[in-house]
């Protein structure tokens, strides 16, 4: 009997792709061709192939109607259900005004990641987007709602955010509740693809932990019960978890289907959690 290739077709937006090295799906794509599956990669909605399974990895923080639209006409699409990952829909530690808590905060951009894409796309939508975008990079982060992920402003109360955050609606403030362990703060990270998952704690002296002031990390812990729902509410086929242990409680940081990892300096256990999530693929695939 023939040997049927299978095709896995990935829809990026159209002014995106997998030339981009910084996603980890990169890795995972890699894996899938020495396997001898057949990789598709679909930039933007114009052009059907046929193919056995689509991921859906739109990197925007609400994935266009049109997008969502034409994954289902495939049989299986990953990541078909997952529309929306705000902060305003996935965080439960949000506070709306001042008058409500006085304990410390952290403010995030509403979008995914500090909102990098959606600058990208306004800045190459045409001369007045790209206007705009040099426009509000001269405002201050607290008026324009640009951040970098890594520079989220962390104040001891309130009181101190400045009045134009609370009006601005690319911006959110949250309760600052981060996992500590003697002198480190703690962030788990749980990544998954399918029903193959890796959960790690990494450790850190800041406390935004990011891969380049991560310290130590331990590795095989097990994922809390009350995560596994979150992610079967949320639609999550394939994605990543940041997300604390306080006093017993799951405090989820924040959710990401485009996962990234640093292609300038890549960790060598970046190639080990490939290997492991992309048997995940087989799920989809029988």
């Amino acid at each position: 009997m023939d040997h049927v290739v299978k095709t896995i077709a990935i829809l990026f937006h159209a002014k995106d792709g997998l030339d981009q090295k910084k996603y980890f799906l990169h890795q995972l794509v890699d894996i899938w061709k020495r396997k001898g599956m057949k990789i598709v990669v679909l930039n933007g909605v114009e052009n059907f192939v046929p193919a056995d399974v689509i991921i859906l990895h739109v990197n925007l923080t609400v994935v266009p109607k049109d997008y969502l639209l034409f994954a289902k006409r495939f049989p299986v699409a990953v990541n078909g259900k997952v529309v929306d990952i705000s902060k305003r829909l996935i965080s439960s530690n949000l506070v709306s005004s001042p008058r409500e808590y006085d304990g410390p905060v952290i403010v995030k951009t509403n979008r995914n990641a500090g909102g990098r894409q959606e600058q990208k796309l306004r800045k190459l939508s045409g001369p007045i987007g790209w206007l705009q975008y040099k426009v509000f990079k001269q405002l201050s982060w607290s008026w324009s709602g640009y951040l970098k992920s890594s520079d989220y402003p962390i104040f001891a109360s309130t009181s101190m955010v400045p009045r134009a955050v609370w009006k601005n609606h690319l911006l959110v403030v949250e309760k600052f509740l981060p996992e500590r362990q003697d002198q480190y703060y703690c962030l788990r990270q749980w990544v998954f693809f399918g029903d193959r998952e890796i959960n790690s704690r990494s450790f850190s002296f800041a406390p935004i932990v990011k891969a380049f002031n991560i310290v130590d990390r331990e590795r095989g812990l097990p994922v809390p019960p009350e995560l596994r729902k979150l992610r079967q509410k949320l639609g999550f086929d394939y994605g990543k978890f940041d997300y604390g242990i306080i006093n017993g409680k799951v405090v989820l940081y924040d959710t990401n289907r485009t996962p990234t990892v640093n292609d300038r300096n890549p960790n060598p256990d970046v190639r080990t959690l490939a290997t492991e999530l992309a048997q995940g693929m087989t799920m989809f695939l029988n």
